[in-house]
């Protein structure tokens, strides 16, 4: 049996306890116990309706009926395996599964109303939505909230460290450590709302979308109204409107590539974070007993960003693969979607873990501030841009090359060469005073930390 040291993916072995709570949404048994789910809320809302051979179902056990998916045991899952070993179907085998539970509850006389007029994919297409949307609200967003927080309060804590800034990895105007930081949160803040705004669609109309059994049979039902009710209202799914037999996936796409930016906003937060530990911005909390190499006893290696990154990329590239080939399906359908949609947990096991790994990293990190002084004293170069637009104000002669001439050399500009520069100027005493209090700890522009 499976166990960590025999999975073949690590999301179910080596970092099994970071991901195990993904289980109760993804896993083979988890999918067993949704279809359950739908087919029990489906015949409870046809004898709502009611359908009139519905009409004596006592309402009194739709409590006990939900506790059929409610208490869904693994050996419950079991025996629908048993079940589909026979008939290689695995949705026909949850329907064998509930009406036999349906006889135990002495309902049986209308257990030919379960997976009544439906085909698979009602079933699969309302099933599987339903695992993502609340794995999303309550594995995912509680975490990515967790790091939000911590990103949020760092740049907060930090929006008095002025920093040099690099572009092209070059000195360049500085900046503050705390709206660095508040630019990841920004980021993630839209993606989320963008996320929040994607409804979770799901398909449910019959063999090819059309409700042809149910309407055969109650011609006068409205079955679009009542699949939109049961849909939207008991699943609180958002049902798409003319389907084949399957979902278009558009908006599922829609929310793989909305959590694909996302992972690589945080890919881009880990490598920011990896570069500032290997500039010495920043030092690591040191665990008693832990190695950072087997060869090089002083190493403190920043892996947490390391692990983030990779786990982000593998779910990133799985996204994609989701969001690309889950809208294309040949006619009506073909089964290509079956098996990618047994897979939407990994990329969100990837994901959960490159979080925790970025959380972990982030919670080890020191700020050092000398490192942050020393780089901004070695480099006064960088107060050329406000001295040269200052004196672009005064209309003094070609202030952009007059910078460069002094500046754009292998010469190291010190405090000292500013303050010689100045003193040349054909400026009134004011504009001097004004020029000398540059510093590359106090050009730093304009930043609020959003509260």
């Amino acid at each position: 049996m499976l166990e960590p040291l025999t999975a073949i993916s690590p999301v179910d072995g080596r970092y099994r306890n970071k991901t195990e709570k993904l289980a109760d949404y993804f896993s083979e048994a988890a999918l067993i116990r949704y279809r359950v789910r739908i087919e029990i809320e489906y015949f409870i809302a046809l004898c709502e309706l009611p359908l009139p051979q519905l009409a004596d179902v006592d309402a009194s056990k739709f409590a006990a009926l939900r506790a059929i998916y409610t208490d869904f045991t693994l050996d419950d899952a079991r025996r629908v395996k048993e079940i589909e070993a026979t008939t290689n179907h695995d949705v026909k085998a949850v329907e064998y599964l509930v009406k036999e539970k349906m006889e135990a509850l002495g309902l049986g006389a209308w257990k030919e109303f379960i997976h009544f007029g439906l085909t698979s994919q009602d079933v699969n297409n309302t099933a599987i939505p339903l695992t993502l949307k609340e794995a999303l609200v309550e594995v995912y967003m509680p975490l990515f909230g967790e790091l939000h927080d911590k990103l949020a309060a760092m740049a907060d804590e930090w929006s008095d460290i002025p920093m040099l800034a690099r572009t092209h990895g070059q000195p360049a105007s500085p900046t503050v450590l705390g709206k660095e930081m508040q630019v990841f949160v920004e980021r993630l803040d839209r993606q989320i709302e963008r996320l929040h705004a994607i409804a979770v669609p799901a398909k449910f109309g019959g063999a090819t979308g059309n409700f042809n059994a149910h309407h055969a049979a109650y011609p006068a039902i409205d079955w679009v109204a009542f699949a939109n009710r049961f849909v939207n209202d008991t699943l609180g799914l958002n049902r798409s409107q003319y389907t084949t037999q399957i979902e278009h996936y558009d908006d599922l796409a829609a929310i793989f590539d909305n959590l694909r930016r996302i992972d690589t906003i945080l890919v881009d937060l880990a490598r920011d974070m990896w570069t500032y530990i290997s500039m010495e911005y920043f030092k690591q909390r040191i665990k008693a007993g832990e190695v950072g190499s087997s060869a090089m006893p002083h190493k403190v290696n920043p892996i947490d960003f390391e692990n983030a990154e990779g786990n982000f990329g593998i779910a990133g590239a799985l996204y994609g693969h989701l969001a690309g080939k889950l809208p294309v399906s040949r006619l009506q359908r073909d089964l290509t979607d079956s098996t990618v949609l047994r897979n939407i947990g990994v990329p969100m096991a990837h994901s959960i873990i490159g979080m925790q790994s970025l959380l972990k990293g982030l919670n080890k990190l020191i700020l050092n501030r000398e490192a942050f002084d020393r780089d901004l004293e070695n480099n006064w170069a960088v107060v050329a841009e406000g001295i040269q637009t200052i004196l672009r104000r005064e209309g003094f002669p070609k202030p952009y090359e007059a910078l460069k001439a002094l500046t754009r050399t292998n010469t190291h500009i010190t405090e000292a060469a500013i303050a010689e520069f100045i003193d040349g100027l054909a400026v009134s005493d004011a504009v001097k005073a004004e020029l000398r209090a540059l510093s590359p700890s106090t050009y730093t522009g304009v930043y609020r930390v959003k509260k």
